[in-house]
């Protein structure tokens, strides 16, 4: 795989993207799981990855954090566990957080809801602030593990004006996520999680009705569709979300990318 282009971000497959931003190199959500292996997402369900990542943890470059929206087998798999560095920071839940500090990763930084962490580098700053996020509706969403979407704001100096980039993580929608538009009402990309996954036979993730339902909501300039046919338990195909797109006329720009495609900042 080529080098990775500044300013961009690439999709490497899932959830996982790489966002180049300036000096910062921010991974998101790492499942490096081959084609044909089985994944355990938790809670007793397990799926074969029917899709093969577009890079490894040796194919990366220096990473100034992992942002990790929950602690699920497709959102942070055995290889990512094995094969990243112990020392990068991970910015993410509690819950996670915790749980991959007894696997030693020794710079976990723990969000709760509107928490921000700010990285410094070169003059340029970004800033993650952990957003509302939920993994399903009512007593189920406390069966799951906690989730957080991010919003990253970035800065080339510091009076600049900022960029920021929204994930969704793994949510459904619920009536907390009219305050990440409250807080951040000028979203110049968003990356959302599809794919309709259900557990128990429940939504526990955007299908497309609902991944156009944020879109309207948040508004952001252009999206980015991930998370949506890596697994068989991802039942609500992409083609759904962009003819939905299409057809109510949503003010975004939809980026269908291929796995390794990179999309400029």
């Amino acid at each position: 795989m080529k080098p990775l282009p500044q300013n961009s971000l690439t999709f490497i497959g899932t959830a996982t993207t790489v966002l180049r931003l300036g000096p910062f190199t921010i991974l998101t959500d790492p499942n490096f799981l081959h084609h044909g292996q089985w994944c355990y997402f938790g809670q007793g369900l397990f799926s074969r990855r029917r899709t093969e990542p577009a890079l490894q943890p040796a194919d990366l470059p220096p990473l100034s954090a992992v942002v990790l929206s929950h602690l699920h087998g497709d959102h942070f798999d055995r290889v990512a566990a094995r094969e990243l560095r112990r020392d990068v920071p991970v910015l993410t839940t509690h819950h996670a957080a915790t749980r991959l500090g007894r696997r030693g990763f020794s710079s976990t930084v723990a969000l709760r809801t509107w928490d921000e962490q700010t990285l410094n580098e070169d003059g340029a700053t970004l800033t993650v602030t952990a957003v509302p996020a939920r993994h399903g509706p009512g007593l189920l969403d406390r069966v799951l593990p906690p989730v957080m979407g991010s919003v990253l704001e970035y800065r080339s100096t510091p009076d600049g004006d900022p960029m920021r980039i929204y994930l969704s993580g793994d949510t459904v929608v619920h009536d907390q996520l009219a305050t990440i538009h409250d807080r951040f009402p000028d979203l110049d990309l968003a990356a959302i999680h599809l794919g309709g996954t259900r557990a128990f036979g429940v939504l526990v993730t955007l299908d497309h009705r609902g991944g156009l339902e944020l879109v309207n909501l948040l508004r952001p300039q252009r999206t980015v569709p991930i998370h949506f046919d890596d697994y068989g338990l991802f039942t609500s195909p992409v083609s759904n979300f962009l003819q939905a797109v299409h057809d109510h006329r949503a003010s975004t720009r939809v980026h269908l990318l291929q796995r390794g495609e990179s999309l400029p900042l």
